[in-house]
């Protein structure tokens, strides 16, 4: 079956966010030949697959099994009671297999292969008799078969097994109805006990066991839409119950619980605007359009589970692939004449309508080049690489795709027939990006079985040729001349690939050891083996010179006075010179593990006794109790895990600093000597240099910093010494059953200095403990904490979100972040799920300083983990409008309103979310509002940015002073079309009749969410209205409008309200006659026209007539 490609201009290429596609590999046409399915007398009906088989249902009633392994032929099921609709291989036991006839027989079969004997039917059902079976469905445990017909019938048939002995086949009742639904079925599913139906209507599901039925989802549906169970089975969603997704009109599909209540709709029918991918195949040349389609409202006629993460759904002529859990169409390709698919993980078997086979894999696009480098199809996998190239050249590629095939590659492809493609492959293998992102440099295939390329720190990383595809099974070769500088680069650089799949504590933790001064551990390299004596003494050499540059470190420190002067130090008497204070150093590195256990015991003690304390619940309900005994747990916690001169001088003593300070301490003098420059009290400028910042971005923000300075008064800004350093690594090593309980302490007692004033001297203000303390903090209470009272501590905010930020800095997501690429980080950050909102919040954080209101844009694809009272904190006021209003508008328009409501947690938020949608992209207010307060002529008609989030905040339910309140707000802002909503709501129709004649459209009387008046003094006092504004709007249209004329068109908006249009009004509810008496009894001379004249007496005629 292998082809060639003939020249054809330049390949176009794939988006990025495309990175799999269908293709074809192997010919099933001599093997429908061999069985002579290929002609019109006899045709492939049906067809099912599983690990061992693939079964072939025909028109005349014969089953065909077929080995996959090797495409043999083994056993031939005849069956006289009509054509083959239906097959069903056993999940769990591929000895059975299920059959439905076109007369209504269904046919349970042993195949007896391990014993050799021939197959029988162990159970048979005629329960379907005269309807046509459309979906069988085995049991994932039992040898029972789901049965579904076109008259709504559901039943069950147990087989039973002759492996068990004699007796074992004999099944009591071994057909049953489950029950009848409304119409007709049109895919069954089973998973874990449950049952599901997909009718024509609606989809149901089915408890087996306990026998109870109920329906998912309120709407019904009308036409055959598919069903399916997802099991949850990757990653930390091992052990949750599986999902259902249902098809719905439209292109939508519901997600549901395994309880069949509806979670989200996935909408699929804007995605599915993007061009098809092609499907690679031997057949012809892969075309891709990249000219963007219209979009597809589909019926997904049903699901399938494919892979371990996708949903597959087709129509006739084309394949589509989601991955739901994301919500995001994987790919879509068209395959023409498609009637029925079978899969088996990633490995779909079409069948189509002239009964032709054709054998599909899910693959992405480097291993479907490998596979077409195996198979050595040149031309068709040069192709797919400059299709995809965005996903052939990253370094994740080379384990499938090792650079020297590729250049292999080049070399097969003709420079007389495929000139072109050669050149854009050459482009290809330029882009290239080793198997190492540190590496730059390449080199060619050295020998006929191996391939090397050379990292800069000169390493020969080894790449085998013989299918290897893992790191385990690379080796590596090294410079025997290296200087013991290169060696201890080259390790560092080991430890950090070795540190990338491991947790990313343990990769903070490995950044912070690099980051000590003088740290240079001589260690064997792993592939170069040390006798043991040598290694031992390579760990004595290094202890030792860490021993002697600490000591250097400290007497340099305790010389400069005028940095930091240690009271400690100072109290023991310590000498200036090296000498000594080297002899005491090495004192203190021997008894320092015997101080380190009596510190944790004494903290340990003092944990248990403050937790006791706290159940007992006189004490955790009574504020002044619950912060005393905080406060004395607090005490110990400074002295044990403080910083080291807020703990020793808590201690009395200078025995209790342990070398884990060092780098606590190494921070905070970098940031006590860059005061130093300007003066000891000069140590807030920073903050205020970031406040000055934040208060010229958004003044309203810097105006609540400003009040909130003087709520908080902390130590450090008493004492005039500089902001702590976040510390988020802990500075000794705690036990976890204790971290357990401090980190309980450490978040209550933050939550209460946070919501508390603290009127104790030696209690922590809030910010200041999440400071010292964040490595002992739960982060989302911490997070939720933040956003309850960020209005009054915004340092609290930023102060967690630098605890995050650095946190989360040794994240790979940071170095996509920093490239500048949106799409791409976006893409990252969403390959991190199950997200924990406190690292995503920072990393939202980073995107939001690289990228502004695009990035912000994009963060409703993380709602309901990031909700909008997180992004108010990091964003500015029309950036978070924006967020606001796309993650609304990304609702269905039948829930935005409920959505909408249960975001406005607290109530308070709709006032500050109106004022925030009225004054951005909002027109001015001079032009829709007179100096005097008065709308004007026509200013109803301008256009407001957010106009469909006014209308939905506007319309929630509300009580009455909040209506008031927002019918003012509107009115000072001139949106008269939400204050005239208002005013009907609120029953103030004499505000809205003076409101409707100054602007002078009469359609908002007539409209059907107008405010008509609905009695004879309302007509009355409407028309004396008019006649009184007529004449100001008639002196504003000759100025216009802040000196212009109203010739855009705006003037069109409707008909002017005039005392003759308003009677023509009154004339069509009461009548002509009693018009003009009303008419006469507001006292306006009123001369009717030509047109009005007529209308009335047609009006009379009318009236005649209806007598």
């Amino acid at each position: 079956c292998r082809g060639s490609l003939v020249k054809m201009p330049p390949i176009p290429v794939v988006p990025e966010n495309h990175s799999h596609v269908l293709a074809e590999f192997d010919c099933l046409d001599p093997l429908l030949s061999a069985l002579r399915l290929d002609s019109g007398r006899l045709k492939c009906t049906c067809l099912a697959v599983s690990r061992k088989w693939l079964a072939l249902g025909t028109s005349a009633g014969g089953l065909h099994l077929i080995q996959r392994e090797g495409w043999k032929q083994r056993l031939i099921l005849t069956h006289k009671e009509g054509s083959i609709t239906q097959v069903a291989c056993c999940p769990h036991d591929e000895d059975f297999i299920a059959v439905a006839t076109s007369q209504g027989l269904v046919v349970v079969w042993e195949l007896q292969l391990e014993r050799r004997g021939r197959p029988e039917r162990v159970s048979v059902s005629w329960e379907h008799r005269g309807q046509a079976i459309t979906a069988l469905c085995w049991d994932t445990s039992m040898l029972r078969v789901f049965v579904g017909d076109s008259g709504g019938k559901v039943s069950f048939l147990r087989a039973g097994s002759s492996k068990l002995g004699k007796g074992s086949a004999f099944v009591i009742f071994p057909v049953q109805t489950v029950t009848t639904v409304d119409s007709k079925v049109v895919q069954l599913g089973y998973q874990d006990g449950r049952l599901m139906v997909s009718s024509l209507s609606r989809c149901y599901l089915c408890d087996t066991e306990r026998e109870k039925f109920w329906r998912v989802g309120n709407k019904e549906r009308d036409g055959e839409y598919g069903a399916c169970f997802f099991p949850q089975n990757r990653g930390l969603l091992i052990g949750q119950p599986p999902l259902l997704y249902c098809a719905r009109p439209g292109s939508r599909i519901w997600e549901t619980s395994f309880n069949g209540e509806v979670l989200s709709t996935h909408q699929f029918k804007q995605p599915l605007a993007c061009p098809p991918l092609p499907l690679i195949t031997y057949r012809n040349e892969p075309h891709y359009n990249p000219v963007q389609k219209s979009p597809q409202s589909i019926a997904f006629p049903k699901l399938l589970y494919l892979g371990d993460q996708n949903l597959l759904t087709w129509t006739d002529s084309a394949i589509y692939i989601f991955t739901p859990q994301n919500g995001q169409v994987l790919l879509w390709t068209e395959v023409k004449d498609l009637v029925d698919i079978a899969v088996y993980r990633n490995e779909l078997f079409c069948l189509h309508g002239s009964g032709r086979l054709s054998h599909l894999s899910l693959l992405s696009a480097e291993r479907c080049v490998e596979r077409l480098l195996r198979r050595e199809f040149w031309p068709l996998a040069a192709v797919v690489c400059c299709m995809f190239q965005h996903t052939i050249t990253t370094g994740r590629a080379r384990k499938s795709i090792p650079i020297d095939r590729l250049e292999h590659l080049r070399s097969q492809l003709s420079p007389s027939t495929h000139l072109e493609l050669t050149g854009q492959l050459e482009e290809v293998i330029t882009k290239l990006e080793p198997l190492d992102s540190a590496s730059s440099s390449r080199r060619s295939s050295i020998s006929s079985h191996e391939s090397f390329n050379v990292l800069d720190c000169g390493i020969y990383r080894v790449i085998s040729r013989r299918g290897s595809q893992s790191d385990e099974e690379t080796s590596s070769l090294i410079n025997h001349s290296m200087s013991e500088e290169e060696r201890l680069k080259e390790f560092s650089f080991v430890q950090e690939e070795d540190q990338v799949d491991h947790d990313p504590q343990s990769s903070e933790r490995m950044e912070a050891e690099r980051s000590e001064q003088g740290l240079q551990f001589h260690l064997p390299l792993s592939f170069r083996p040390k006798p043991p004596r040598i290694a031992l003494q390579a760990v004595k050499d290094s202890v030792s010179s860490f021993v002697k540059k600490t000591t250097e470190k400290i007497n340099t420190l305790q010389m400069n006075s005028e940095l930091w002067q240690r009271p400690e130090f100072r109290e023991c008497g310590q000498a200036d010179t090296a000498g000594p204070y080297s002899e005491e150093m090495d004192n203190e590195v021997y008894d320092e593990m015997p101080n380190r256990e009596a510190g944790m015991q004494e903290l340990q003690s003092a944990t248990e006794r403050a937790i006791s304390h706290i159940q007992d619940p006189l004490v955790l309900l009574d504020p002044v109790c619950l912060g005393e005994t905080l406060l004395e747990w607090l005490l110990v916690l400074e002295r044990i895990l403080g910083p080291v001169e807020h703990g020793s001088t808590a201690a009395g003593n200078s025995n209790m600093d342990g070398p884990g300070e060092e780098r606590w301490e190494r921070d905070y003098l970098n940031s006590c000597s860059e005061q130093q420059k300007e003066s000891s009290c000069s140590s807030g400028e920073p903050t205020e240099r970031i406040t000055e910042e934040k208060k010229k971005e958004s003044p309203e923000l810097g105006e609540k910093e400003d009040q909130c300075d003087s709520t908080e008064e902390e130590p450090e800004v008493s004492n005039g010494s500089p902001s702590e350093p976040v510390r988020v690594v802990s500075p000794k090593p705690v036990p976890s059953d204790l971290l357990a309980d401090l980190t309980q302490l450490a978040t209550l007692y933050t939550e209460l200095s946070c919501f508390r004033n603290q009127e104790n001297e030696q209690a922590l203000g809030c910010t200041t403990f999440l400071r010292r303390y964040f490595f002992l903090l739960d982060q989302e209470r911490v997070r939720r904490m933040c956003l309850l009272c960020f209005q009054e501590q915004p340092k609290l905010q930023s102060s967690f979100t630098e605890a995050m930020l650095d946190l989360t800095q040794s994240s790979k997501v940071v170095e996509v972040i920093q490239r500048g690429d949106l799409l791409r980080s976006l893409r990252s950050l969403r390959e991190l799920q199950p997200w924990s909102a406190p690292p995503l919040l920072a990393h939202l954080h980073r995107l939001y300083e690289k990228h502004g209101e695009a990035a912000v844009r994009s963060f409703t694809q993380f709602y309901p983990t990031i909700t909008p009272a997180d992004v108010m904190t990091m964003a500015q006021q029309s950036h978070f409008l924006a967020y606001l209003d796309n993650l609304v508008q990304s609702q269905t328009e039948e829930h935005r309103s409920s959505f909408l409501q249960s975001l406005l947690e607290p109530e308070s938020l709709r006032q500050d979310w109106l004022e925030l949608a009225l004054t951005h992209d909002a027109p001015r207010r001079c032009d829709t509002l007179t100096p005097d307060g008065h709308p004007r002529w026509h200013s109803h008609c301008f256009s407001w940015g957010y106009g469909r989030l006014l209308s939905l905040l506007i319309g929630l339910p509300a009580d009455l002073s909040s209506k008031q309140k927002m019918a003012e707000t509107c009115r000072s802002h001139g949106y008269w079309t939400g204050y005239l909503y208002l005013c009907r709501v609120l029953q103030r129709r004499t505000e809205a009749f003076s409101t409707i004649c100054r602007l002078d459209d009469i359609s908002l009387l007539e409209d059907p969410e107008g405010v008509e008046p609905q009695t004879l003094e309302e007509w009355k006092h409407l028309i004396q209205i008019s006649q009184r504004c007529s004449s100001e709007v008639d002196s504003e249209q000759v100025t216009g409008v802040n000196g212009s004329s109203w010739s855009s068109g705006s003037a069109d908006c409707g008909g002017k309200i005039s005392p003759e249009n308003l009677t023509l009004m009154l004339a069509r509810t009461a009548g002509p006659d009693r018009a003009l008496a009303v008419l006469e009894e507001c006292g306006v001379q009123l001369v009717l026209s030509p047109h009005s004249k007529l209308v009335c007496e047609l009006l009379r005629v009318t009236e005649k007539r209806q007598r």
